[in-house]
């Protein structure tokens, strides 16, 4: 089978390689033959060797994919041949709350990730596909879809209504959009480009702020909530954007902590935010059980994801460097 790999933490050393294909599923495992993949920011930083570089060489990139089972172990009773699915991030992940040890236990590093034909996982470690979508939509789910999901849904309790900041249009920030405005939540979106913002408007955006036009965007967020503030912020930027979420959330509004696009560090106030007893929600993916709840919402509901552009297998290395410009909107996938 063919799969993409790093020897040596670098894009330079992204290549596709053919290898053995793996041994038959034992008792409660499932063999998928993956269809497509999607890429999240940690897959870039995963192959410079800035996320782990501890992480075993050689290691196949990308927690995302999609694809059909086309063997099971003779145990297993919840999946069968022809079926399409998902595999989940944290194979042992399945409740609300997690160990350090189920959250370590991911898919593209430590554990060989999604950029590759054939893929053998627990059948624990599996959701269905909405049946609507295709496996390119599909493959941009695992991640981005169930992070900003776990947010709003599961630590989080978004209502009719509500205000939500959505920082940017990347594969998070648009699923966050999307899911507000499935429960009829009002999306105030930021981004440096006007364009952007105008397809944000599309998919149901009520406010845009241009970032670049207005630095001091929790003012602006503090006066279209008639000073109140909002319910919820989509933080993807970090330290170098938290300062202007803290004063764009209301008192006992929650922060979605999800990205450090910003940066990691900087001189930042916190007191308003202990004066104003705001939550900050650290987010990284979720368990088996939202990732289903999840899909059920996008199946009801006939929710399509934004894929921005599509590679082939060969293409991973311009893929990465592609989703390293920023200028995408929404997921871009990788079909296998």
């Amino acid at each position: 089978m063919k799969q993409a790999q790093i020897s040596r933490f670098g894009l330079d050393h992204l290549e596709v390689v053919d290898v053995p294909e793996p041994k038959d599923p034992g008792p409660t495992e499932v063999l998928v033959r993956l269809r497509a993949a999607s890429l999240n920011y940690r897959d870039s930083l995963v192959v410079e060797g800035k996320y782990n570089p501890k992480f075993p060489l050689p290691l196949v990139p990308c927690s995302d994919g999609a694809g059909e089972v086309i063997n099971i172990g003779s145990q297993v009773t919840e999946w069968a041949v022809g079926d399409r699915v998902l595999l989940t991030f944290a194979p042992k992940w399945i409740a609300k709350e997690a160990t350090h040890a189920e959250m370590r236990h991911t898919i593209g590093g430590p554990l060989p990730g999604t950029l590759r034909e054939l893929a053998l996982v627990p059948e624990t470690g599996l959701v269905r596909i909405p049946s609507h979508l295709s496996y390119e939509e599909a493959a941009t789910l695992p991640c981005a879809a169930l992070t900003a999901w776990s947010g709003l849904f599961q630590f989080s309790n978004l209502k009719p209504g509500e205000f939500v900041v959505v920082q940017g249009t990347g594969g998070v920030s648009i699923f966050a959009l999307q899911f507000a405005k499935l429960v009829g939540a009002k999306v105030i979106l930021t981004s440096s480009s006007s364009e952007k913002l105008e397809r944000g408007k599309e998919l149901g955006a009520d406010y845009l702020l241009n970032y670049k036009e207005t630095p001091e965007w929790g003012k602006e967020v503090r006066r279209i909530t008639e000073k109140v503030g909002a319910d919820h912020i989509i933080e993807v930027g970090g330290a170098g954007t938290l300062e202007q979420s803290i004063a764009a959330c209301r008192p006992f509004g929650v922060i979605h902590l999800i990205g450090i696009l910003a940066g990691k560090s900087g001189e930042l106030n916190l007191l308003p935010a202990v004066m104003n007893h705001l939550k900050i929600q650290g987010l990284v993916v979720g368990g088996r059980k939202a990732f289903m709840e999840m899909n059920q919402a996008i199946e009801v509901s006939g929710l399509r994801p934004v894929v921005d552009k599509v590679f082939s297998l060969g293409e991973s290395a311009e893929a990465i460097r592609y989703l390293r410009s920023g200028s995408h909107f929404g997921k871009i996938v990788i079909r296998i």
